[in-house]
């Protein structure tokens, strides 16, 4: 009897990004994924139990793929302790989708076209919904991190404002309007950023 083909979980989840960019995520399937890497129904269902398990594992893995990009950016931004570092690693966190995209078409487009909120409503095994959960505490962590970094400071009012600087600006500015490869767009971000910055959190409540 022939063994069975042994296969990466990474070559699977190439040809899931693949095949999600090129016909959209309703094209990802078992049967399109086995005849693409060459395995088995089977195998797959083994390693990756549904449609939706292999999509969120695609997903996840795009996600750990983008906050390590933009963790990273944050860290090259601070390595030098200048004292304007700090606003520096928060227009990087910002840029970061940008800086992916050209690292990882592939994995960028993923996380723009399936949404978080999409999976959760699948039918997921526990430890799937455990990751999504984890990728939120990770940024979590990153914006507690720059709002300690710049106003020594963690309540909501301040990584409420710099979850304005690295979500929701970039979204409005470089996502939504699919300019995330246009340099003016970058730069139009680069100053928003500093201009919310400029303003920061509100002030502190007494004996908060």
């Amino acid at each position: 009897m022939p063994r069975p083909r042994v296969y990466e979980p990474d070559q699977v989840l190439d040809a899931v990004e693949s095949l999600a960019v090129a016909s959209g995520p309703t094209a990802v399937t078992i049967r399109a994924i086995s005849a693409a890497v060459g395995v088995s129904n089977g195998a797959l269902y083994h390693t990756f139990e549904s449609r939706s398990g292999l999509m969120a594992r695609a997903w996840i893995r795009a996600g750990r793929r983008f906050l390590a990009v933009q963790n990273a950016l944050v860290d090259r931004a601070l390595v030098d302790g200048d004292p304007q570092a700090p606003v520096a690693a928060v227009v990087a966190a910002a840029d970061a989708p940008a800086v992916f995209a050209e690292r990882y078409p592939d994995s960028s487009k993923v996380l723009l076209t399936v949404s978080r909120e999409e999976l959760l409503d699948s039918d997921l095994p526990d430890d799937i919904a455990i990751e999504l959960r984890d990728l939120d505490r990770l940024l979590v962590g990153l914006l507690i991190r720059l709002a300690v970094g710049l106003w020594d400071r963690k309540d909501s009012r301040a990584v409420d404002t710099i979850t304005t600087c690295i979500v929701d600006l970039p979204t409005a500015i470089l996502l939504r309007r699919n300019r995330l490869a246009n340099p003016t767009a970058r730069e139009h971000l680069r100053a928003s950023v500093r201009a919310v910055l400029d303003v920061g959190p509100p002030p502190l409540k007494k004996g908060t």
